[in-house]
């Protein structure tokens, strides 16, 4: 076993520092020495099995069982050599990726039913759980960094006043909201905007935050949230915003998603799609991710997304890619986890606070290490509905600093 081990990691691991020791007690070294000098255990030779059986599967399960221990470093320090190899995957896991691949359009096959599922085992975990790492706001999307060194709470501003900025509100405006999570978008657009919005939800736990959110605003009037698929909504709208949802729709439904849009949306309005998205070309989702985090879940390259925007007859206005804008959202999601962990023990377990711990590191890792990015994708129904160039976005984005600046809550003293 021990040889097998050293034969197959050392042919993997090409860059950095790695000393692995197995069950048994012997030591090798992987890598070009270059970088920090990790040393890892593996605590049971089961443990060894499993990673020389199902590499992209196992490696989080050892981890979260305690089986596998990085005994300097963390395991998001691991995660940041294993994840910047030369080839992606290790050559004995290619296998198990085709066979992956064949499968992939049954395991995204997300029927009402299935998708509400899906959203209930990762949305409806705990909501003290979320505040020990998110912003204050509850944003559990990619942020937005205009500028090195801003705080997660203002980069997550700056990501809904840029997406405000896009949609080109009006006074009034009906508003669609697919995937509305905690209600802070869809508050801040109603707040900033005056826009009449209805967020869809399928997790319980999120509505009755977003609408006692809505009503502690005095906002019920104007902000709406449902549970309801978005493909049973009524329309129309002049707007529809997604954001961190599309992930969860899968390949085999994005027709419906655009075409269903394309019927909700009014001919002179505008959508805003945000997503995480693949570099290169389509793939799966890492099976980890799959069993544990998010199940029925798929990240799109661009070359699925477009036909299907294309096939229902939606016009692209703009598209930004966001790059490393996650992984600095992750790296602070995971640093604030870290400091809370045992908070997340008590809610669950030591076994549950790994294996978010692994999360959190694996998913900063693909986005700063791999292919994986954000795009931002603007579309209508007809030309002339979007300005000619991006001018209006900085203006916007000003306006709504201004709005911000001047609707802060006044500090009160005591006794006021």
């Amino acid at each position: 076993m021990d040889r097998l081990l050293r034969y197959f990691l050392r042919k993997f691991i090409r860059r950095g520092a790695i000393t692995f020791i197995t069950a048994g007690g012997d030591k090798f070294h992987c890598g070009d020495g270059t970088g920090p000098h990790l040393f890892a255990r593996f605590l049971n030779a089961g443990a060894e099995r499993r990673i020389l059986l199902n590499p992209e599967l196992a490696l989080g399960e050892i981890y979260m069982d305690g089986d596998f221990v990085v005994e300097n470093g963390s395991i998001a320090d691991l995660l940041a050599i294993v994840m910047d190899q030369p080839a992606v995957l290790p050559g004995w896991a290619k296998p198990q990726w085709w066979l992956r691949y064949l499968s992939r359009h049954l395991r995204q096959f997300n029927p009402r039913r299935r998708a509400r599922y899906n959203v209930a085992h990762h949305y409806d975990l705990d909501g003290r759980l979320y505040s020990l790492f998110l912003d204050a706001d509850k944003q559990y999307s990619c942020a937005y960094f205009e500028q090195p060194g801003m705080t997660l709470d203002d980069a997550q501003l700056a990501k809904k006043r840029h997406v405000t900025a896009k949609l080109l509100l009006r006074p009034g405006d009906r508003v669609l909201d697919i995937g509305s999570g905690w209600g802070g978008l869809g508050i801040y657009l109603a707040e900033t905007a005056g826009a009449n919005v209805t967020g869809v939800t399928l997790s319980n736990e999120q509505l009755q935050v977003a609408n006692a959110r809505a009503a502690e605003k005095h906002l019920t009037g104007s902000a709406k949230f449902l549970l309801q698929d978005y493909r049973d909504v009524p329309g129309p709208f002049e707007r529809i915003v997604s954001i961190g949802m599309f992930e969860h729709v899968g390949v085999d439904f994005y027709d419906i998603y655009f075409k269903r849009c394309a019927e909700l949306l009014t001919d002179d309005g505008v959508m805003l799609l945000h997503s995480i998205g693949r570099s290169e070309g389509p793939d799966v989702t890492n099976p980890w991710i799959a069993k544990y985090i998010f199940p029925g879940g798929y990240i799109p390259a661009l070359s699925e997304v477009l036909p299907a925007i294309e096939r229902a007859g939606l016009l692209v206005c703009d598209i930004e890619i966001l790059r490393l804008h996650y992984a600095e959202t992750l790296k602070a999601w995971r640093e604030r986890f870290m400091a809370r962990r045992e908070e997340a023990v008590q809610l669950y377990d030591e076994r549950f606070a790994r294996m978010w711990e692994f999360y959190l590191a694996s998913s900063e890792m693909a986005f700063r290490k791999q292919n994986l990015m954000n795009f931002q994708i603007q579309l209508s129904k007809r030309q002339g509905i979007v300005p000619i160039t991006r001018d209006y976005v900085t203006r916007e984005e000003a306006r709504l600093r201004r709005f911000e600046a001047g609707n802060k809550p006044r500090l009160q003293i005591a006794g006021e």
